[in-house]
Order: C-alpha cells, then structure tokens, then sequence
C-alpha cells in the first residue's frame, strides 16, 4: 500500500529514522533469541504506511531491547515479492513481514498461487491502525459525503475517484464506495500519492479517499475539503468531519481502515513469537512511539498473537468475498 508522504511530521520522522540497519545490540542478553540480526521485509517503498510504521518499531526495539534490526524493502507483485522472501527463509523469527490491509485480498487476487496467510505465517501482532477521509477538489459543488453521493448519481460517469494502484487499500475502498453507494463514477489510477493528491487539488480528479496525515493540512488549509472519515468514531485532528457511518455508509469503515503488524513463517518456535510479542507490546507503550505513530494519524494497537489472528481469519473472508462481489480483477 503506498502512503503519501506527510507534510509536516512525517517527512520529519523518516528522516529520524532513515539509517536502513539499527544496531546498539545489548551485549548482556543471554536470551537465545535474538542472536542475529532480525530482518523486516516489507512489500511497500519507503515512505509507505507498512515501511515508515516497521521503521519506528524497529528503531525502539533497537534502544530499548539492544537488538539489531534491518529494514529491507521488497515492493511489487500485489506484495507476493516481499511474501516469497520471508517464506523461503527459516521458520526462526529473523525474517518478519508486516502485514497490512491491503494485502488480505491477495490470496483471492491470485488463487493460482495458493497463499494462505493464516496457514502460511503465524500472527505475532497487531502494531497500529490508521484511517482513511474522503476529499474532494473545492470546486465540486459537494459539501457533504451525501451531497457527493447525490451529485454522482444525477450525473453518472460525468466523474472520477482517484486511487492508489490496482491492489491498493485506496484502490479497494474506492471500489468499496462505488458498491456500497450504487453510483457510477469512473475509477482513476495514481501510481504516486503526490500526483494523486496534486490532481485532486487542481481538479483534474474529483474526489479521492487519503490517509489522514497526508492530507490534514492541506483540508486546514482550505485547499482540499473533507467530508467524512472512514473510522468508527471521529478522528481527534478533525473532530468536525462526520464519520462515514453518521452519514449512512458503515460499511465503508472495514475497508477505510488500514494497519499494520507483524508475521514470521509458520513454525516458528512458541517462545519466539511471544518474545518479539512481548517486545513490540513494550515498544508501543512509549510515549516517543505513540508521538511517533499518531504524526501519522496512526493509533497503536498491541495485545495478543491470538488477538491478531483472529481479525487476519475474518478479514480474510471478508476481502474474499468483496472482491468477488465487486467483480475485481487483475488487469489484463
């Protein structure tokens, strides 16, 4: 999934965090684990919401914990590049996937491959969780998500919703607004978050579904208006948008939702699991760590391998079924 990059904290933050391998191991751990270098995969570019969340984990693992830890970055193939990587590697916890929501519908995507990622990994935890709002140019006569809904359905084809890449969580929650809504609006394609955003500016592209920290200052700003977030209750940095469901849409908030957390391959020993558990559960009880992720518009989550596991099985079904319901498929 590709995150623009922020404006203000976020740029800040990848640059705190930008050294790829994270040392200072504490040469006073006897544990037998971790004795080497532990490696997180990540099917995204730097800058994305799984990279710049997998970098403020690991940079606190590595002061607080003394383990060294490296980010390598395996981006394309619906994420199957990153997956192959930490598959072939040992079932011994050094090699770590963070997965996130834009990756639960791949195993439909691709069923020819035979992925299963509630068998194929095993769940260590959910890191943090993030929401999407939904944008509009100034110019569009819309001032409210049901304004929007309206001025679709008087005027179907006549606009586009812009999105991230095929495969994208912006990609599926535009489908998801198109099925959910009944309108008929031309989905539009961005590679690059700041070419997505720059036409959503300029009016080139009508209305566009954002992380939130990508795009808070320029809605301040007056250059964007928002007219609803993805999230189940509102959101503390716009307190003044009503949520998607106050206006009539819950279910778009299951797939306006995007997060984050750690997978090792199945196999992996017990106590390993509960180690890294239990180490990433410390790092998001600290303070320079919720700062961290809430620059992102990011809430930290934590809590059990079970915990995590039990919400990948059943977003696992849904995205299963939304996007056979939504008729999505690969581009020829």
């Amino acid at each position: 999934m590709k995150t623009a990059p922020g404006y203000s904290n976020f740029g800040m933050f990848l640059m705190l965090l930008a050294p790829l391998v994270l040392f200072e191991p504490g040469e006073a751990d006897a544990q037998p684990y971790p004795s080497n270098t532990i490696r997180i995969v990540t099917p995204a570019g730097p800058g994305a919401l799984p990279d710049v969340i997998s970098r403020i984990v690991a940079s606190e693992l590595a002061e607080s914990e003394g383990w060294r830890v490296v980010i390598e970055n395996r981006p394309g193939a619906l994420t199957t590049i990153a997956i192959a990587d930490v598959l072939k590697q040992p079932a011994d916890g050094y090699s770590i996937f963070p997965l996130s929501a834009g990756v639960m519908a791949t195993p439909t995507l691709l069923p020819n491959l035979g992925l299963r990622l509630d068998a194929d990994f095993v769940p260590v935890i959910k890191i943090a969780t993030s929401h999407n709002v939904l944008v509009v140019t100034p110019s569009l006569p819309a001032k409210s998500a049901t304004e929007l809904v309206g001025l679709l359905r008087n005027d179907p084809d006549k606009f586009n919703l812009a999105v991230g890449g095929f495969g994208t969580p912006s990609h599926f929650l535009g489908e998801a607004f198109k099925l959910q809504t009944g309108v008929r609006v031309a989905i539009i394609p961005y590679q690059q978050p700041q070419q997505r955003i720059t036409g959503v500016l300029n009016g080139t592209a009508h209305a566009s579904f954002f992380g939130i920290a990508a795009v808070v200052n320029l809605v301040s700003a007056g250059k964007l208006r928002a007219l609803a977030v993805t999230a189940p209750s509102r959101i503390a940095a716009m307190k003044e948008i009503p949520t998607i469901g106050e206006l009539g849409f819950p279910d778009l908030v299951t797939p306006g939702e995007d997060w984050v957390g750690f997978l090792v391959k199945s196999g992996t020993p017990n106590d390993v699991v509960a180690r890294l558990n239990q180490a990433v559960n410390r790092a998001l009880a600290k303070q320079r760590v919720r700062a961290a992720l809430a620059s992102l518009g990011a809430e930290p989550v934590g809590g059990s391998a079970a915990e995590f596991g039990d919400q990948i099985k059943s977003q696992l079904v849904y995205y299963e079924n939304f996007v056979k319901e939504a008729g999505i498929k690969l581009p020829q």
